[in-house]
Parts: structure tokens; C-alpha cells; sequence
């Protein structure tokens, strides 16, 4: 069991969207992942830790660098309904942070909003595990974030990058967890 203070640990939900959710592959379906991260958000909330909701979208004017072996974004952007949260997904007092980059700290206030409650351990979950989870996590630890990644509340486009970085990457600076392991209590 991983023991949390509800008083300084927030929850991060990664790219909880309808262009992002349909397109995980593994190990688990975006469905799967939702209904984790509801159940797991539901007793940050009863705890009353916070919960940010992160989703993403782009335009021509904040796209990132195109310049790349293999660009996947596409140059005119997104279409507005990609970037809105999946149902039932959003609550009162819930923090709603819009990114443009992979990771949740670039071009955000996400740490700003986080010192101001006193945060100082980060649960990240979402889509996809090695891109958006990923990037949120190395910054949040390089912001000197304790981080804990719930591992059943990810998914990736194949179940061979969420591996790849559940057993090689978030064990060099995170705690990585089952989502029912994680306790909030002071």
C-alpha cells in the first residue's frame, strides 16, 4: 500500500479526451483507463485532494516545432470536440489545465496552481503512458515533485511503449503503483 496525505498530494489525469481516448491500444482500452481514473479521481475528491484535468489541443499558432523524423500533428491543428473531456470526467473544484506540448508543465500554470495548495507528491495517470504521462512526469519530478504514477489508470497506443516505459523509465524517478493501492490518509 502507498500512503498519500491527501493534504499535499494532487491527482493529474492526462489527455482524457474524445480525440485521445479511442486510440490507446494497450494494455488496456481508453474505456478501461477512464473508469479507473473516475473511481481513483472520486476518492481524491471524497479526500479532498485536489484533481486537475489535463487535455490537450492545438492551433497553428501554438503547434510546437513540426521539424521531425515523423510529425504527428497536423499543421492546421485540432478540431475543437478533440480537445473537450470525456463525459462525467470533469466535477466541481476540479483544476482544468488546456497544454499545447506533451507534457502538462510546459506553457502551463500547473505548478503555480499546485505550490498554491501546498502539493508536493503528484499521482499522474492517463493517455498515453510513454508521450503525455511521460513528459508530465519527468517535469513534475525535475519541479521536485514526489511522483506516483497509477499504472492500471494508463494506457499507450500498444501495450509495448506502456511496458517500455512502466519498467524502464518511471522506476528511475517515480513510484509506480496500482491505482487500488493508493491510500489517502493524513
Amino acid at each position: 500500500m502507498t500512503t498519500l496525505d491527501p493534504g499535499s498530494t494532487a491527482l493529474i489525469l492526462i489527455d482524457l479526451q474524445q480525440g485521445i481516448v479511442p486510440h490507446a491500444g494497450g494494455p488496456r482500452s481508453g474505456d478501461e483507463v477512464v473508469a479507473t481514473a473516475k473511481t481513483l479521481a472520486a476518492r481524491f475528491r471524497e479526500a479532498g485532494a485536489p484533481v486537475v484535468l489535463v487535455h490537450v489541443g492545438f492551433t497553428p499558432e501554438t503547434l510546437p516545432s513540426l521539424n521531425a523524423d515523423r510529425p504527428s500533428l497536423p499543421p492546421e491543428g485540432t478540431p475543437p470536440a478533440f480537445s473537450e473531456l470525456v463525459p462525467d470526467l470533469r466535477q466541481p473544484g476540479d483544476i482544468v489545465v488546456l497544454k499545447h506540448h506533451w507534457g502538462a508543465f510546459t506553457g502551463t500554470d500547473l505548478d503555480l496552481q499546485l505550490r498554491r495548495r501546498g502539493v508536493r507528491t503528484v499521482v499522474i495517470a492517463g493517455i498515453s503512458t510513454n508521450m503525455g504521462v511521460e513528459s508530465t512526469a519527468r517535469s513534475a519530478w525535475e519541479l521536485s515533485y514526489d511522483v506516483v504514477i497509477a499504472e492500471d489508470a494508463c494506457a499507450s497506443r500498444s501495450a509495448e511503449l506502456h511496458a517500455f516505459a512502466i519498467e524502464h523509465i518511471f522506476p528511475l524517478f517515480s513510484r509506480v503503483v496500482a491505482s487500488g493501492n493508493i491510500e489517502l490518509a493524513a
